[in-house]
C-alpha cells in the first residue's frame, strides 16, 4: 500500500527458532511516534521493539534474546506512518552469540539511580531507552479512570494519549504493573484521559452475563470531539472497542462518569471551552446535556461528595479541576451550585490533572486522591514522569469555611522500616541539627511549635522546606495558614518530597534531584519540636525486583 512519502505496511518474517544469543541489524528512518518500528515477536506477543530515531542514518540495534532461547519468533518491520514522514530501513540482520555491538544493559527495574520508590512510575515493556518522551515506553502522565472493584484498586494512566497504562494494587502502595489496558484505534488518533466505571446492572448491555458486569472506560480521541468508550468483562484484564464508537460528537475531551442515586441516572461531566459540561444517561450510551455548564473549568475534572467533619448526615459535593483547584457546593443531578470560590488544593510546583478512586462506597468508603507530578527530571533514566503517593481526603469546618485536607493514607505505616523519635527538641538560633546524614526514603512527622516572624528550615539532601507560623513552602513561593502552624508530615523519597501542614489542610508536592545528604533542621527562632519521628522506609517494588 502506499500513502504519501511511500509504501505503507507491515512485513513479517517467516517463523524461526531462537538459537542464538544476540540478534543484531542496522535500521534506519521514521521513529515509534509515527507508527514506524521493528518488533521481535515471541510465541505472538512482541517482546522488543527498535526504531531507527527518526534518522536517516542507519544504526545498530543489538538485542540479547537470550530469555526466549529455542522458542519461536518472528521479525515484524511495521510502517503506519499514514501522511507523515515515516519510512524505515532495516539492513544486516544477524543473528550470533558475539555481536559487535553488544546491547544497552538496563540497571535492575525498580532499582534505577533516580527510581522512586514509593511513588508509582511506569515501566518499559519492549525496549531499553533513556530518556524516553512522551507516548515512548517508560513515559507516564494523566491519571485516567481510578477506580476500586472486587478487592482491586485499579491505577490507569495516560502515555500521552498512546495507550492507557494500567496497574492494581490491593492496598494502593504495591503495585503491579500489567500490559498497557487499550491503544489508540490507529496511529495518532490518541485515547485521552477519561473515567471507569462498574455497570453492575449492566444498563449498558454490554455484558452477555447479568452476573459480570462491565468495567467501562470512557475516553476521547485527539480530534477533541470525538467521544469513545471501551469495556472489559474480566476485571480489566483485556478490553474490547465499543463498536459504535465514537458514542457522540461534542467538544473537547476528559469524560468523568459516575452514578447518581438519587436520580438513577449516570453523570458525565467533560470539559469543553473553559467549561465543564453535564450529561446524564440512563445506560452510559445515550446522553443527554443538561445545558447546565460549570464556567472557570480546566481539563480532568473529578467530582464526589464528601461528609463534612465526617457527619454522613451533612453532605458536599466537591468539584476539582485538573490543576488542583476545587469548590465546594450542592449538585442535584443535573446542576452543580457552587457555594465557594475555587481553592488551591496543593501548592507545590508539581501538582496536576488529580483523580481519585471511584466506586470506594463498595470498599471502605475513604476518598483517595493522587496527581501526576508534572515536571520532574529524571537524567538518563529509562522511565519519564511520577504519580504522587495517595492521599486521604477529608472535609472541614476551617475559620475560613469549609476545606478540603489531604493527608497520605494510613497505608504508608506498612513500609516502616525504622524509626527515630525525639520529644521536646528544642532548636536555638545559629545551632542546626543534622538528624540525618544518609538516606533517601523518609516518612517524617512533627508536632512543633515556631515563634512568630521566625523561620524553620528542613534541609532534605539539598532541597529547603520553610514553614514559619503561618506560612509553608516547598519550592514555588510561601502558602498562607489558616490556622497558626502545629504540625507537619513530610514524605521523602529519592525524587519528590510531598508536605502536608496541619493534619493535612495544605499540602506542597514537588520534585527534585538530590545535590547533598542527609537532613538537617535549623531555625532563627526558639523552635520547639514537643515530638518528631522520622522513619525509614522499605521499597515498595521488593517483590517486583524478585521477579524481574
Amino acid at each position: 500500500e502506499r500513502d504519501g512519502d511511500g509504501p505503507i505496511g507491515t512485513l513479517t518474517s517467516p517463523t524461526f527458532k531462537i538459537s542464538h544469543r544476540y540478534i543484531s541489524f542496522l535500521v534506519g528512518g521514521g521513529a515509534y511516534e509515527f507508527g514506524t518500528c521493528v518488533h521481535l515477536i515471541v510465541d505472538g506477543k512482541i517482546v522488543r521493539m527498535a526504531t531507527g530515531a527518526d534518522s536517516d542514518r542507519l544504526k545498530v540495534v543489538t538485542w540479547n534474546v537470550g530469555a526466549w532461547a529455542a522458542q519461536s519468533a518472528q521479525i515484524q518491520i511495521v510502517d503506519k506512518a499514514r501522511g507523515r514522514w515515516g519510512h524505515i530501513n532495516v539492513d544486516q540482520i544477524i543473528f550470533t552469540d558475539k555481536p559487535e555491538t553488544m546491547p544497552i544493559e538496563a540497571a535492575p527495574l525498580y532499582q534505577e539511580t533516580h527510581r522512586p520508590q514509593f511513588h508509582f512510575t511506569a515501566r518499559q515493556w519492549t525496549q531499553t531507552r533513556l530518556n524516553p518522551g512522551q507516548r515512548q515506553e517508560g513515559w507516564i502522565n494523566d491519571l485516567n479512570g481510578l477506580i476500586f472493584y472486587d478487592g482491586e484498586y485499579h491505577l490507569f494512566a495516560q502515555r500521552w494519549a498512546k495507550c492507557w497504562l494500567h496497574a492494581v494494587s490491593r492496598d494502593l502502595v504495591h503495585w503491579e504493573e500489567l500490559q498497557p489496558a487499550f491503544w489508540e484505534e490507529e496511529e495518532g488518533s490518541g485515547v485521552q484521559s477519561g473515567t471507569c466505571v462498574i455497570d453492575y446492572a449492566n444498563t449498558s448491555g454490554l455484558s452477555p452475563d447479568k452476573n459480570t458486569p462491565p468495567m467501562v472506560a470512557f475516553w476521547s480521541r485527539f480530534d477533541n470531539r470525538s467521544q469513545c468508550l471501551s469495556y472489559s468483562l474480566d476485571k480489566g484484564r483485556t478490553w474490547k472497542r465499543y463498536e459504535k464508537n465514537p458514542l457522540f460528537i461534542k467538544p473537547e475531551r476528559d469524560p468523568k462518569v459516575f452514578w447518581h442515586e438519587p436520580t438513577k441516572k449516570w453523570v458525565m461531566m467533560m470539559y469543553g471551552d473553559g467549561k465543564y459540561h453535564i450529561l446524564t444517561s440512563p445506560n452510559l450510551l445515550d446522553l443527554h446535556d443538561e445545558n447546565n455548564p460549570i464556567p472557570k473549568s480546566y481539563e480532568c475534572p473529578d467530582f464526589f461528595e464528601l461528609p463534612l467533619d465526617g457527619n454522613a448526615n451533612s453532605k458536599k459535593w466537591v468539584l476539582v479541576r485538573g490543576d488542583g483547584k476545587y469548590s465546594i457546593g450542592s449538585f442535584d443531578g443535573t446542576k452543580f451550585t457552587e457555594e465557594t470560590l475555587q481553592f488551591e488544593s496543593d501548592g507545590g510546583p508539581n501538582f496536576y490533572a488529580t483523580q481519585s478512586w471511584h466506586n470506594v462506597e463498595t470498599g471502605d468508603g475513604r476518598r483517595i486522591q493522587t496527581a501526576w507530578m508534572r515536571g520532574g527530571q529524571y537524567p538518563d533514566m529509562p522511565f519519564n514522569q511520577q504519580i504522587s503517593f495517595p492521599c486521604q481526603l477529608t472535609l472541614h469546618r476551617t475559620p475560613n469555611g469549609p476545606r478540603v485536607f489531604r493527608q497520605p493514607i494510613a497505608e504508608i505505616s506498612k513500609l516502616h522500616r525504622s524509626e527515630e523519635s525525639w520529644t521536646n527538641l528544642n532548636l536555638h538560633p545559629g545551632d542546626p541539627k543534622q538528624l540525618k546524614t544518609e538516606g533517601d526514603l523518609w516518612h517524617i512527622k512533627a508536632n512543633l511549635t515556631v515563634p512568630d516572624g521566625k523561620k524553620l528550615l528542613l534541609r532534605i539532601r539539598g532541597m529547603d522546606v520553610e514553614l514559619t507560623n503561618k506560612t509553608a513552602s516547598n519550592g514555588n513561593g510561601p502558602r498562607p495558614l489558616s490556622s497558626e502552624l502545629r504540625n507537619v508530615e513530610i514524605l521523602v523519597d529519592r525524587t519528590s518530597i510531598e508536605v502536608f501542614v496541619n493534619d493535612g489542610e495544605f499540602s506542597l508536592s514537588r520534585c527534585y534531584l538530590p545535590t547533598e545528604s542527609g537532613l538537617l533542621v535549623r531555625s532563627d527562632g526558639e523552635t520547639k519540636f514537643q515530638s518528631l519521628k522520622i522513619y525509614e522506609l522499605n521499597s515498595i517494588w521488593q517483590n517486583q525486583m524478585e521477579i524481574n
